[in-house]
């Protein structure tokens, strides 16, 4: 069952590439007392994600912080060392974005957003979403009826909804 508002998020392991290599990052300390944004899009690289969803963050990034929110984080169903390339490339990282890995799908399986398109390759990767969550908790989801979509979930559209 998917995961909508006034749910509390799952505390899973996330990952990230850290100073020593990989580490996990526990969603649960990520969100407890804070105001975040978190965005999940279907794969790193792939066309939606690198030309849409991921600059509308890098755009909307300082009015999120104007609002009061303490992190925005994007989540990918991709190995953390692709996801760490990846933000590199687009910028996000140097924008202030938290570019986190979710390799085996734990917690898009666990709020009910995985989905499979073997036609597209992708296989076990997330929907993409927006969320604006306080203390853990769910406030708003905004999620695309297909991954190639980047409307409701853009930053732009989060931010209209706060």
């Amino acid at each position: 069952m998917a995961i909508s508002v006034g749910d509390k998020l799952p505390d899973v392991n996330l990952m990230q590439i850290g100073e020593e290599g990989p580490e996990a990052v526990a969603l649960g300390d990520k969100v407890k007392g804070r105001k975040v944004v978190i965005f999940a899009v279907p794969g790193a690289y792939t066309p939606t994600c690198h030309s849409a969803h991921v600059p509308s963050f890098m755009r909307t990034k300082g009015q999120f912080d104007e609002k009061g929110v303490e992190e925005v984080i994007c989540v990918a169903v991709n190995d953390p060392f692709v996801v760490k390339a990846w933000g590199d490339a687009t910028g996000a990282a140097g924008s202030g974005i938290t570019m986190l890995a979710d390799p085996e799908s734990e917690m898009t399986k666990a709020i009910g957003m995985d989905f499979d398109a073997p036609p597209a390759g992708l296989l076990g990767r997330s929907k993409r979403y927006a969320m604006l969550a306080e203390d853990g908790e769910v406030k708003i989801l905004n999620v695309e009826d297909s991954p190639g979509e980047c409307e409701i979930s853009a930053g732009e559209a989060l931010l209209a909804d706060m």
